[in-house]
């Protein structure tokens, strides 16, 4: 039995082969949007010091 293959992945995957440049471009752009390097411990021991205690009712004015 054949395993279903959507018509978009089709076309993605013939496109991916007709342009195989494309892979190249699509890993420095997920470096841009998404890999990002690892803060330094410091800084988040500063932001987790610098946080502010939420009331457990949000709209209590006192």
């Amino acid at each position: 039995m054949a395993q279903y293959e959507s018509e978009f992945t089709q076309f993605m995957r013939d496109w991916m082969q007709a342009h195989p440049a494309e892979a190249q471009e699509q890993t420095a752009g997920r470096a841009l949007w998404w890999d990002k390097p690892s803060r330094p411990l410091e800084s988040e021991a500063e932001t987790a010091a610098a946080k502010v205690p939420v009331k457990p009712y949000y709209y209590d004015l006192d």
